[in-house]
């Protein structure tokens, strides 16, 4: 079973969505993109967090997007 990419703890950030293992809430990237920010410049700013799980969050938002407009 493929690891959550986000997790929700009361105890990480006051349950705050963050990138799992990290203190970095995902809204952060959110911010960055609508911004007009890269996902490098994310990167670079937040090294905590992957490549790997910022494709998989996108991923993700993606196909709950399009399976909620089906």
């Amino acid at each position: 079973m493929e690891a959550s990419v986000v997790s929700c703890d009361p105890g990480v950030m006051g349950g705050t969505p963050v990138f799992t293992g990290t203190r970095v809430p995902v809204q952060t990237l959110l911010d960055y993109l609508e911004g007009g920010e890269t996902i490098d410049d994310f990167l670079d700013g937040f090294p905590s967090v992957s490549r790997d799980q910022v494709i998989r969050f996108l991923e993700q938002a993606k196909d709950r997007l399009v399976a909620a407009s089906s």
